[in-house]
């Protein structure tokens, strides 16, 4: 995908603060509002302690050590000791409750992207990298955690700070304190050009970790085609480019920051030379007192803290920003195929299928099934052949509702399927790929997928039907064995009786066979060939192949070219037609003498 593609979609093109999206963002705390308002509670007196310290010591010096009053300084050593233990403990509550305030929001918000994602139709998977997709649920959501336990709670802190330290200041001295704070022009023009260099630097930085995210995704997956035409240095080199542009990124947003806060620094250095300058002449004057000058100078140090803090804390404002920008962008896409408002009830399916005139296609009026019609009887096998593109998978995705028609009706038992809830719908239909996907888990729950109402019994019945039990129970663990990912330990053919016995178990009463024997060599077909035919009894069935050898017994074919229906027969009737059927069969053939000769 072109650098151009992604920033169409990742690159951060909103406000550096936007109201709309910090409201919609303050909607995933508002079930916790407790705990945000006990944490501000806490900031409040946490703020206060930090400058009663410097207070006490201005007391401690003028009060105590100036008269040698010993006695004294042991009590305000105490009242020390006492205001820094309770500022720990309380500490520790505030940064509990915070950091347990995002968490549980952003189980919320992950959960919700999940649950929406499944939701949404396999159009939009067609056309969204499953890297970004992937980066919107952990480094989008992990940037908005930062929000909700650092940011939104943790902001009052070093605003109540900053208060406090203003309020103690003018309150010991206000002259002193105009002169301490003379520097502010400085900083706050600093601290805005910071923003403004850190955001452009930021959006650059989640626009190539996107672009990282989806191409470590799609190598890896196609990782078999990387090696089998070794494109490994190829691939390095691409990735060694992007992951370049990612460091390159980062180390330009870390300039700005290696700058700003030694200015912060210098900045605050300078304040404390016209305290000791100014606050010094007034001491010897005799205006002031050396705790004053004392305190001040500790005020200073901790007044320019929370300054720095809250520079940090624009930036996770930012990146929150550019992240609830992008995950509420998926989860307002809207790319559903929709339940009907009052859906038919779907009461005891016989396997009647029916499609009258339907027309269907991927993208606008780019048609890849044209006025397709045909019938197919309960309990009756259909077939469907063609070239490669002719339209047979489609026929699949629009009667599953993965997609819906542009014109026409799909008819099962006489209801048109668009008033059928797709849950309800599905629960009819069950699907047999070519490439069949296990998920990490055990051999068991690849058959049920953990569906509760499967029990374990019926799990190895399905398998004992298809011929699956006995490759089953001479692994290991027998049906308790754990799957790698994609079944990665399994052959092609146990892949596939696995997902013959994970389509028996859900006992369907409308059963689809995409290229089911493709991929597998000539004893596993037959193998397969006996599971399909105990799969077969009592259901209709849609069979779609490529080897003709596998379908000649089916009750009719029909065969599909560039999206239309050319010819419907049975295998013998079709060969006597000398058409698109004979000559597919004819080439096969040729094929199969070569290759045994």
């Amino acid at each position: 995908m072109s650098s151009d593609e992604y920033k169409s979609e990742d690159e951060v093109l909103g406000k550096a603060y936007d109201s709309k999206l910090m409201a919609r963002l303050l909607s995933y705390i508002k079930p916790y509002k407790k705990y945000v308002i006990f944490a501000i509670f806490l900031n409040i007196i946490v703020a206060a302690l930090g400058p009663v310290r410097p207070y006490l010591t201005m007391i401690a010096i003028d009060d105590y050590i100036a008269n040698s009053d010993y006695n004294g300084l042991i009590y305000i050593g105490l009242a020390l000791f006492a205001s820094l233990l309770l500022q720990s403990v309380i500490q520790y509550f505030l940064t509990y409750y915070t950091q347990y305030l995002g968490q549980r929001t952003l189980y919320d918000l992950r959960t919700q992207i999940f649950n929406h994602t499944q939701k949404l139709a396999l159009k939009f998977f067609d056309r969204t990298p499953i890297g970004r997709i992937v980066t919107r649920a952990t480094n989008d959501v992990e940037a908005l955690g930062e929000l909700f336990s650092s940011g939104i709670v943790m902001v009052f802190s070093d605003i109540f700070i900053i208060i406090w330290i203003l309020a103690f200041m003018f309150f010991m001295d206000f002259q002193l304190s105009l002169v301490t704070l003379s520097v502010l022009p400085v900083l706050i023009y600093g601290t805005f050009l910071f923003r403004r260099k850190v955001r452009d630097r930021y959006r650059d930085v989640r626009l190539h970790l996107a672009r990282l995210n989806s191409y470590m995704q799609e190598h890896i997956t196609g990782m078999s085609a990387v090696q089998i035409f070794h494109r490994e240095k190829e691939g390095f080199k691409k990735f060694s480019g992007i992951n370049d542009d990612y460091r390159v990124a980062n180390i330009k947003s870390i300039f700005y920051y290696a700058i700003f806060f030694p200015s912060v620094e210098l900045v605050s250095a300078v304040a404390i030379g016209l305290i000791i300058w100014y606050g010094g002449g007034e001491v010897v004057r005799g205006a002031s007192t050396i705790g004053v000058l004392f305190a001040f100078i500790q005020f200073t140090e901790m007044f320019f803290r929370p300054i720095r803090d809250l520079s940090e804390k624009y930036n996770i404002l930012q990146t929150a920003m550019a992240s609830s920008e992008r995950i509420f962008k998926l989860l307002d896409n809207e790319t559903f195929v929709k339940n009907p408002e009052s859906a038919v009830k779907l009461e005891k399916v016989n396997g009647q299928i029916d499609f009258k005139n339907v027309w269907f296609a991927y993208n606008k009026d780019d048609f890849v099934l044209k006025d397709i019609s045909f019938s197919i009887k309960p309990g009756e096998t259909v077939a469907i052949v063609g070239h490669t593109g002719a339209g047979k998978t489609s026929i699949i995705n629009i009667l599953t509702r993965f997609y819906d028609i542009n014109k026409g009706k799909i008819y099962i038992d006489g209801i048109d399927i668009e008033t059928v809830d797709k849950k309800e719908l599905r629960e009819h239909i069950s699907i047999v790929l070519q490439d069949v996907f296990l998920f990490s888990g055990t051999i068991e729950s690849n058959i049920n997928l953990d569906e509760e109402k499967i029990s374990r019994e019926k799990v190895i019945e399905a398998a004992k039907i298809v011929g699956a039990d006995e490759f089953i129970m001479a692994l290991p663990n027998n049906y308790d064995q754990e799957v790698k990912e994609r079944g990665a330990t399994l052959s092609v053919g146990q892949k596939q009786l696995i997902s013959f016995a994970r389509a028996l178990a859900f006992d369907p009463k409308i059963l689809i066979l995409d290229e089911a024997t493709s991929s597998v060599d000539s004893e596993a077909e037959q193998l397969i060939q006996r599971a399909i035919e105990k799969l077969l009894v009592g259901r209709t069935a849609i069979v779609i192949a490529h080897r003709l050898s596998t379908i000649q017994n089916a009750d009719k074919i029909i065969v599909l070219h560039k999206g239309e229906i050319r010819e419907t027969g049975n295998h013998q009737e079709l060969l006597a037609k000398h058409g698109i059927y004979y000559k597919l069969y004819e080439l096969q053939y040729k094929d199969q003498e070569v290759k045994a000769s």
